[in-house]
């Protein structure tokens, strides 16, 4: 699958600093990559193209481009694998409501989300990998399992046995009423008659009329949610990789199921060093989704003229690990302010520019602190100096660092 086309980056000069990031696995901060390793390695959950990107989307990608911009600024290579989940229910759903052929209605939405990624300036993945061209990549791992003795069949569908991961549960730490919960909320059938688990979680579904199918060693049929994403973070990044990367909402099941299955499926643990995730945005009071279709669309938002950078840096005002609700003040504030930065630079000098990227570096490696890195650049902006090097140096910074082209 086709990405999107990468930023130009600039390298700051200056010295860089090692990311810590909060891990919601062990409730704490750790450093990733450990200074010992080699490239640093992320998996972040993409979208399912039946709707367009909305700006709790967008926080989302723009928080994991943020830790890939600090890992290059450190000088580490970087692996970034996305999936896009482009067969799944809602989408066969969205189809059939809608008329269009889910096929159809899936690429026109990978590709507007190309476009809104690429207006915002986000890093693209190397590996950009759909379900439908890893069928046989997500059977294959599904054979591991079996071989595991981690799978049963219930009607023909394979679920995988969440008994057989001693580790289960460690990704979320919740307790068993709480998954159950959620696992019933965010797409699991606690209820099936004929499951062994209750959160035992689907690993293939076979056949059914008028849906999607494909030919394999499991029988015809289609991939579950969660081992797509085991199946293909372990063909491009290998096991425990630096950062398993998505929205909070996937914390459990997806991501704990997903943890789960590569681990059974390989012997090995853990499937990440760090569980990294973006809270929620809501509008009006809810969670933005769109299951409840209440959406502020990047899309919407350009077309409407606004510039992507100030969207950006809408996003940036706000602790990736705090929910916070979008209201129209939040794009009126960025432009104000990417407008006074933008001002700043075209200046013939600024205070001590070094002394900013420092502060900016300073607070993004310390668990993503985006507040006080707009702060730092606001007090730079806001200040005189005789620094005849600071403004393209800040300029430089903000783009390579932050992601805002000024």
């Amino acid at each position: 699958m086709q990405a999107w086309t990468e930023p130009d980056i600039p390298v700051v000069p200056g010295p860089a600093r090692r990311l810590r990031l909060y891990d919601t696995a062990s409730g704490g901060p750790v450093e990733v990559p450990p200074a010992s390793d080699g490239p640093a390695r992320m998996y972040v959950c993409g979208i399912t193209p039946y709707d367009a990107t909305h700006m709790g989307h967008a926080a989302t990608y723009v928080t994991f481009d943020l830790i890939n911009r600090l890992w290059r600024d450190a000088g580490h290579e970087v692996l970034y694998t996305q999936n896009i989940t482009d067969v799944d229910d809602p989408l066969l759903e969205r189809a059939a409501a809608t008329g269009v052929e889910w096929t159809d209605l899936a690429a026109e939405e990978i590709q507007l989300f190309r476009e809104d990624m690429t207006a915002l300036r986000v890093i693209p993945p190397q590996h950009y990998i759909g379900v439908v061209e890893s069928i046989e990549l997500v059977a294959g791992a599904v054979e591991d399992l079996q071989r595991a003795g981690a799978v049963y069949s219930v009607d023909g569908d394979l679920y995988f046995a969440v008994k057989a991961d001693p580790a289960f549960g460690s990704v979320s730490n919740y307790d068993r009423e709480t998954m159950r919960s959620l696992f019933a909320e965010r797409g699991g059938d606690p209820d099936r008659e004929g499951k062994q688990d209750p959160l035992d979680s689907l690993l293939w579904r076979h056949e059914r009329p008028g849906e999607p199918a494909w030919d394999s060693p499991l029988g015809r049929g289609r991939p579950g949610w969660h081992v797509e994403c085991s199946a293909i973070a372990l063909e491009h990044l290998g096991m425990t990789f630096d950062v398993q990367g998505g929205g909070s909402d996937l914390i459990f099941p997806h991501h704990e199921m997903s943890a789960s299955g590569a681990q059974v499926a390989t012997g090995k643990y853990p499937f990440a060093r760090a569980y990294v995730h973006q809270a929620m945005v809501g509008l009006d009071g809810e969670k933005m989704s769109k299951s409840k279709g209440n959406l502020v669309l990047v899309s919407k938002e350009r077309q409407a003229g606004s510039d992507p950078m100030a969207i950006r840096l809408a996003l940036l005002a706000h602790h990736y690990r705090t929910d916070w609700f979008w209201t129209s003040s939040d794009l009126l504030d960025a432009q104000e302010r990417l407008d006074v930065w933008r001002g700043a630079i075209t200046r013939g000098s600024g205070p001590d520019g070094a002394a900013a990227v420092d502060a900016v570096r300073a607070a993004l490696t310390n668990d993503l602190d985006t507040v006080a890195a707009l702060s730092a650049i606001d007090t730079w902006a806001s200040t005189n100096g005789d620094d005849l090097e600071a403004p393209a140096l800040v300029a430089q910074a903000v783009n390579a660092l932050l992601g805002v082209k000024l």
